[in-house]
């Protein structure tokens, strides 16, 4: 697993264990469901016609199952993956190095593809539409370009942020998934798959809790499920039930819809310091002492999903749902004058 998919508090046994979790074909990914029919069909016409599946770009949310689909693909396709991510190719050199000992057939991943340079991108494009690369040997007047052939191949690219993506990037790929938040039916299911992979008994009524405070993610429900078990172990426990559950998420500052610290934080400083806004990203990231990427990207989905913040031109918004979540009377909105906060 690379660094940039691990959280500072997890432990090596997490990291193992989180690569255990992963399911290896596609009848085992679960939820996604239009996602996985679509491509299960594009696998299928892949392998009849054999050639390699098209390249395939997964955008949404971290934590939803994009690099789990990528190594998912390579086993359907029965070919080589080889894992990079776009801020580990730094120069152009080192993506043709790559590019050129790849196997037949072979599925890339890209994981960040938005932070790929533009240099290296420009290598990327005959590569991706023509199998051929173009290297430069030699400086100066004596300089000249040699194309070389590379073996057809898939790049499958994941971003959190596809409007990041350049346009010319973006329209050479094939295939266009995106990657939504998980339904509480399709968690409870995860929950129970991974706790019977981990050999811990887990009641229903478990189950149900952790998927409840999951935030529609896959990795957060396999994150608090391993926590719950530890407390679960520690009392000698049998199974995990809900109320060992509820004792461990008051312990780990995460309550019933699943919103930790940082969430109620960013909720109350809205309310309380700037009226319930709107409130300017940056001006929020002074406030909380967070990155406003991390917001953007870890925060702002889930309570834009569950509907305690609001998006608008001006700023950042909370809603009437995020002053009773926090124990607080809502403002008659149409009295109260909206005021804006610059960054």
């Amino acid at each position: 697993m690379r660094n940039n998919d691990l959280n500072p508090e997890e432990s090596f046994e997490d990291l193992s264990m989180e690569l255990s979790l992963r399911p290896k074909w596609l009848k085992e990914f679960i939820g996604q469901d239009q996602l996985k029919q679509n491509l299960a069909v594009f696998l299928k016409a892949a392998q009849q016609r054999d050639e390699p599946l098209d390249h395939v770009l997964l955008y949404g949310p971290p934590g939803l199952g994009k690099t789990t689909l990528a190594n998912i693909i390579a086993n359907e396709m029965g070919a080589t993956v080889h894992v990079t991510s776009g801020p580990a190719i730094d120069r152009p050199g080192d993506l043709v190095g790559i590019l050129t000992n790849l196997d037949p057939g072979a599925v890339l991943f890209i994981d960040e593809i938005h932070r790929l340079s533009r240099p290296v991108e420009e290598i990327l494009y005959p590569a991706m539409e023509d199998s051929k690369v173009d290297i430069m040997i030699g400086k100066g007047p004596a300089a000249r370009s040699i194309r070389l052939d590379v073996p057809r191949f898939t790049v499958v690219g994941a971003t959190t942020r596809q409007g990041l993506l350049t346009g010319p990037l973006r329209d050479r790929f094939g295939i266009i998934s995106h990657f939504q938040f998980y339904n509480h039916s399709d968690l409870f299911e995860i929950i129970s798959r991974s706790a019977n992979i981990l050999g811990y008994k887990i009641e229903k009524t478990g189950a149900d809790e952790i998927a409840r405070r999951s935030r529609g993610t896959p990795r957060i429900a396999n994150r608090l499920l391993r926590r719950v078990r530890d407390f679960a172990q520690v009392e000698d426990l049998p199974a995990i039930d809900r109320a060992i559950t509820e004792k461990a998420c008051r312990a780990l500052e995460i309550d019933h819809l699943g919103l930790d610290r940082v969430d109620l934080a960013l909720l109350r400083i809205m309310i309380e310091r700037y009226r319930g806004g709107p409130v300017g990203l940056d001006t929020l990231a002074a406030s909380t002492g967070e990155d406003s990427t991390t917001i953007e990207d870890v925060y702002e989905p889930y309570l834009l999903q569950i509907g305690m913040l609001q998006r608008t031109p001006r700023g950042r918004i909370a809603t009437d749902l995020a002053y009773k979540q926090l124990g607080l009377k809502p403002p008659k909105r149409a009295e109260t004058p909206e005021l804006e906060f610059e960054d």
